[in-house]
């Protein structure tokens, strides 16, 4: 029995929207990693970019479980000495909430090149709309 290997232009990447209103940040993340990296579908190569496009929304009415929304820590460097910063969860939803999406999404993926290619198929908005209408994304139950 030979293996069969996708060929790109077979690829037909599709346009997801799942929405974040209350699920848990890393429940909902594994899910988004799976369809960003193409698991869920039976074309799955590891080697090549087989997933779908996924648009979250309502990425600031997403919920940590425990004492994580002020317990948890999230750091950021400048590069230059003393430029590290820390921010608690509770601090990055009041300003940016869709950074704790992108956050968990990214640390599921390849540290790669390929991990750094599907991670531009994610887009996160903090509310209920998006500019992605035009893609016709179909809405899944996560």
């Amino acid at each position: 029995m030979k293996t069969t290997l996708p060929k790109v232009s077979e690829l037909d990447p599709k346009w997801v929207v799942v929405d974040a209103e209350g699920k848990i940040l890393g429940r909902l993340a594994v899910e988004i990693a799976r369809i960003l990296r193409g698991k869920n579908k039976p074309t799955y190569t590891p080697h090549l970019d087989t997933g779908d496009y996924v648009v979250v929304i309502n990425a600031k009415k997403v919920v940590l479980s425990g004492r994580k929304e002020e317990g948890k820590i999230y750091q950021r460097y400048s590069g230059y000495r003393g430029g590290l910063k820390e921010f608690t969860a509770a601090q990055i939803r009041a300003t940016h909430p869709e950074r704790m999406i992108e956050s968990a999404v990214r640390g599921m993926l390849p540290k790669n090149r390929l991990g750094r290619q599907i991670y531009t198929k994610l887009k996160v908005y903090a509310g209920s709309e998006h500019p992605h209408a035009a893609q016709k994304p179909e809405a899944i139950a996560i």
